[in-house]
């Protein structure tokens, strides 16, 4: 439950934390990928090279379009 609450948030507030947003908003934004990417690795915690893969794949996505947007 608190994962799909936690993504209808995303979806909710998607274009309006980036980096260009001022320091406040970049700071909720990194955070929201950071726990993204947390939540992505407990979710594949039994297979460890996946979960590993996914979090940082989510991590540096996550963080590159908030650095462009």
């Amino acid at each position: 439950m608190m994962r799909l609450s936690w993504l209808s948030w995303l979806l909710r507030h998607f274009t309006e934390y980036g980096y260009s947003q001022g320091l406040l908003r970049a700071a909720i934004g990194t955070t929201a990928v950071l726990v993204t990417a947390a939540l992505v690795w407990f979710t594949l915690h039994r297979n460890r090279p996946a979960a590993v893969a996914a979090a940082g794949l989510i991590s540096a996505l996550g963080i590159g379009w908030l650095a462009f947007h």
